[in-house]
């Protein structure tokens, strides 16, 4: 079979990463309308208006749209649909540097892409959630945030690696894996910081925010740029130094 060419791999990458940002925000949105009469718990500075019930759904909106786009797009480019992912890709020595350049820029473009929907299809409805952006809960600090970012990422791409790359484990359930350990992440940590995993997931939804309700929350973004990014190198070599992965394979 001929190789897929870049820019086919790269297009692949933009719309899963759509497909992502559009179905988990659209999730978030969905959600602040749901409880739109929520009023604050007393003493519980970590509330941020959502309860177990909307991050449970949230984050099988996000965790679904994983999965199936790894179905979709798997044998195609591997459906990174995360910079995180594709930096840690490279760092191994499973991407080229430029296949990786690509991958970023097309991702970040899904991403903004996916938000202006938002943005355009919700209307005035997605201002008030800034269009599914995440951002850190009131009390948590910004070397908090990062740490947990850091972590729930670390949980992702471990299982990215161990079912999806090394390519000794049993085919067919990396997809549902992946997608499982996304939502899990986003339940456990996006009462606090938003549960990004992610630079594009919170790349889009910042971009449309500056442009619709004037709002500057890139402030926060490196959060969301160092959590996961260091989160994924951290797996990644891990899994290489425990798998014995000696035998460097494309993702």
């Amino acid at each position: 079979m001929a190789e897929i060419s870049l820019i086919k791999r790269s297009l692949a990458e933009l719309i899963g990463t759509y497909v992502l940002v559009f179905l988990g925000t659209g999730a978030v949105v969905t959600a602040a309308l749901l409880v739109k009469g929520w009023t604050p718990i007393p003493g519980n500075e970590f509330n941020v208006g959502f309860g177990i019930s909307e991050w449970l759904a949230i984050g099988l909106a996000f965790g679904l749209a994983i999965a199936v786009m790894a179905y979709v797009f798997g044998h195609i480019s591997g459906t990174h649909i995360n910079p995180a992912v594709s930096i840690a890709m490279w760092a191994t020595g499973r991407l080229p540097l430029m296949d990786t350049l690509y991958y970023i820029v097309a991702q970040l473009i899904g991403a903004t892409l996916a938000s202006l929907s938002v943005a355009l299809l919700w209307g005035s409805l997605a201002t008030g959630n800034n269009f599914g952006a995440t951002t850190m809960a009131s009390g948590v600090s910004y070397w908090q945030a990062i740490a947990l970012e850091t972590i729930a990422t670390f949980f992702l791409v471990l299982t990215i690696m161990g079912t999806a790359v090394d390519k000794r484990a049993p085919s067919g359930f990396a997809g549902l894996a992946i997608g499982f350990v996304a939502s899990l992440g986003i339940m456990a940590i996006g009462n606090l910081t938003g549960g990004s995993l992610n630079p594009a997931r919170t790349f889009g939804p910042y971009v449309a925010s500056m442009l619709f309700s004037g709002q500057n929350l890139w402030w926060q973004f490196p959060i969301y740029i160092i959590g996961p990014i260091l989160g994924a190198l951290i797996a990644a070599f891990l899994y290489d130094y425990l798998g014995d992965l000696k035998s460097k394979q494309k993702a």
